[in-house]
């Protein structure tokens, strides 16, 4: 079913984380980086789950790939098991994390894809003497019903003919239609921000709609960057819980790099570029306490191979997310859930993981990655983060991963 759009007026026009010990973190606002040595728990669950992982890493899969992992105890604040957590590996789909939580600390909880068309001249007698702009907004969610109701805030304005061009405004990204290192063989989004149905053709799907009112323009459809002085005549508005949940539950990777790059362009600069958002990323690295020149952030979605996080920084992320509620709150629900929805709905079902985790999956060739949270029987929150590498057969990481998931939430 077609999500909620939210549309609003303008004026009288329509707006359409070998075990590690490790001391617990600095607090929020100070560098986040972990402590080389800490205190043992005793609490008999956290000695259970120790076991349990440590029984695990003597699977035969391990013999041939590679695995790098981390738990962390979120109530307590302290590590429960890390091996190879250090170790820089391609992160796949859970490169979502590291771009959602960035999102929301860059551009906020209340953050908006807003569409706008403008218009410049008057309007007399019916007839607007000047251009209509559509600024686009890089937006998944932009269908043509959309369109079509910002075509009819026209009609309700009293405009019948266009004396103009129709410009339509890609500014908000650069014009590289792909991401950093994308096969070629994939069958690839294209990067422009100009979307409606997930596909380029913005200015043409207004053009359209607006001939569909009745509207007649008489110019031509081009590509130019907004005028100044145009007014706002219509916007179609979606939130950032509508792009997260998408992103996250199905990992959609159009919904990911929209996020990556609005990202970037909160930089205000036109045609920003992934260096643009790779800034912001970095700068939240630095600020957990970690030197971003370990790792590499080559797009927002984690299709590209280029990308190398560790399982202790995606530790970092969510332990980042969790204290800070005004992120944690938006994170949290867009999680799939074992057993329930997202991309984890056929997983861990009838296993005490159902329900008690909620996670990114992560899948490239070779690579399948698992990060999230769990509640431990006495009610603690954990976060982990699980990185296989190697594995020829995708089959048996999930089935490591469900069991490490089991092993954290079984009584």
């Amino acid at each position: 079913m077609k999500q909620l759009r939210n549309f609003r007026w303008l004026s009288a026009t329509f707006l359409v984380v070998c075990t590690l010990f490790i001391a617990p973190h600095a607090s929020a606002g100070t560098p986040e980086a972990m402590p080389a040595v800490a205190n043992e728990q005793t609490d008999a669950v956290v000695q259970t789950i120790r076991e349990r992982l440590n029984q695990l890493l003597t699977d035969t899969l391990l013999q041939r790939t590679q695995l790098g992992l981390m738990v962390y105890d979120l109530t307590a604040d302290s590590v429960v098991f890390a091996h190879n957590h250090q170790q820089t590996l391609r992160p796949a789909s859970n490169e979502k994390i590291v771009t959602a939580v960035t999102a929301l600390e860059v551009l906020g909880g209340k953050y908006l894809y807003s569409t706008g068309v403008y218009v410049t001249g008057k309007v007399e007698n019916g007839v607007l003497c000047g251009d209509v702009c559509v600024k686009a907004a890089f937006d998944p969610m932009l269908d043509t019903d959309d369109v079509c109701a910002m075509a009819r805030a026209f009609k309700q304005a009293g405009i019948q003919r266009v004396e103009g061009n129709l410009l339509c405004d890609n500014t908000l990204k650069d014009k590289e239609p792909y991401g950093s290192g994308w096969s070629w063989d994939d069958k690839n989004l294209t990067l422009d921000p100009a979307l409606v149905n997930r596909k380029p053709g913005l200015g043409a799907a207004l053009k359209k709609a607006l001939q569909a009112e009745g509207i007649t323009i008489t110019g031509k459809l081009r590509t130019a960057p907004l005028p100044a002085g145009a007014r706002l005549v219509a916007v179609c508005e979606h939130t950032i819980d509508q792009i997260l949940d998408p992103t996250m539950k199905r990992s959609d990777n159009l919904f990911a790099e929209t996020l990556f790059y609005h990202i970037g362009a909160k930089s205000g600069k036109a045609y920003a570029d992934k260096k643009e958002a790779v800034k912001h990323i970095e700068k939240l690295i630095r600020k957990l306490g970690f030197n971003p020149e370990r790792y590499r952030i080559a797009d927002g979605s984690g299709l590209s191979p280029y990308n190398y996080l560790s399982p202790e920084l995606l530790i970092a992320f969510l332990r980042y997310a969790y204290k800070h509620k005004s992120i944690y709150r938006h994170l949290l629900p867009s999680m799939p859930i074992a057993g329930e929805d997202g991309t984890l709905k056929k997983r861990m079902i009838g296993t005490s993981a159902a329900g008690n985790v909620r996670a990114k999956t992560g899948t490239l060739t070779g690579v399948i990655t698992l990060s999230g949270y769990a509640t431990t029987p006495d009610g603690h929150t954990l976060c982990f983060s699980i990185m296989n590498q190697g594995t020829l057969r995708a089959a048996e990481a999930r089935n490591f991963q469900d069991r490490v998931c089991v092993a954290l939430t079984q009584p």
